[in-house]
């Protein structure tokens, strides 16, 4: 059967703009990092990818690294683009980067010009495209200049390979200088992408600041902490869950007695709240205005539904951040 999208599905989706920029993404955008890769369940991924799109989620984030085996990711999404996407390719936001390793020798991996740019050509490759709608440097290389790895995402744009450049897991200091050096050039640098939930709080150090100051947008990964700020390991670890396969650097020593006390507890208040847990922890990332967007990497259509149900209540009295905080400080 060939896939038509629900013609509803920009009705159900809030959505906020990247700093002043003109690129607009879904409060909840879908990440292939874990369950889209090769030794997934083809159809389960295609069915949650389809999903998404008909919930209103146009962005979808990949990476050259993404699988396992890495780069399968986006081969998969490439097959699902051509079969089912492909006449909605002009709504659809789509991402990738470069920076993890992805094959041998000095140049596979961080961010040098020739990494980069041999990267980025595998990756349309594989997805089928001619460009992508942001590329992504996925880290910051502490070896080579970052004036390189920067000029090298500008001229990825001037080529037309890319729409947008972004950066990932870039401090405070180093975002800024990208600011500087993209603002010279009037390259599209339009978001970051960096790590941020309730156990892993380091923007709110000074990269919050420099996002605001310099009106870019962000887009937060690991907003669960890998399935920790959910119910999925209240009652030990289940066998199929990525704690127990110990895919993404994420395994059963992650789960300590300390941290399950706090999940408790935050359960707690999220049920208080008319919520899940999973739920309350994605809305607690979205009350900052700062943040664009939060990417989700559901296993489960089941999964996905229930994040989305996030957005019914993104308000928070001041009494119950300050007792997030307080079971965080514990």
């Amino acid at each position: 059967m060939n896939y038509k999208a629900d013609p509803t599905r920009y009705e159900k989706m809030p959505v906020r703009r990247c700093g002043k920029s003109g690129l607009i993404l879904p409060e909840i955008s879908l990440g292939l990092w874990h369950n889209f890769g090769g030794i997934d369940v083809f159809e389960n991924g295609r069915e949650i990818i389809l999903k998404a799109f008909d919930s209103g989620i146009f962005h979808f984030d990949l990476a050259n690294n993404y699988g396992p085996p890495p780069g399968s990711a986006e081969e998969n999404f490439g097959k699902i683009l051509k079969q089912d996407l492909a006449p909605y390719r002009d709504e659809l936001v789509i991402s990738t980067k470069a920076g993890y390793r992805m094959w041998e020798g000095p140049f596979g991996e961080w961010g040098s010009r020739k990494y980069l740019v041999a990267s980025l050509d595998q990756s349309l490759k594989r997805m089928g495209l001619d460009y992508v709608d942001i590329y992504y440097s996925h880290r910051f290389d502490p070896d080579t200049d970052i004036e390189e790895t920067l000029y090298t995402l500008h001229t990825l744009v001037q080529q037309g390979k890319a729409l947008y450049v972004g950066i990932s897991s870039y401090s405070a200091e180093q975002t800024q200088q990208a600011v500087a050096f993209f603002k010279e050039f009037k390259t599209p640098f339009v978001i970051h992408q960096p790590r941020y939930n309730m156990f892993d709080r380091w923007i709110e150090n000074g990269l919050v600041e420099v996002l605001e100051k310099n009106k870019l947008g962000s887009i937060v990964f690991s907003p669960l902490e890998q399935g920790l700020l959910s119910t999925r390991y209240l009652d030990g670890i289940p066998g199929d869950s990525r704690a127990a396969r110990g895919t993404g650097n994420f395994d059963q020593t992650d789960i300590s007695q300390e941290k399950l006390e706090k999940i408790k507890q935050l359960n707690e208040l999220a049920q208080n709240r008319g919520q899940t847990l999973a739920q309350m922890a994605l809305a607690w990332i979205l009350r900052l205005q700062s943040i664009t967007s939060v990417l989700i990497g559901p296993s489960r259509l089941s999964q996905m539904e229930e994040n989305i149900r996030a957005l019914e209540n993104k308000q928070f009295s001041p009494e119950e951040l300050d007792r997030i905080d307080e079971i965080m400080a514990n």
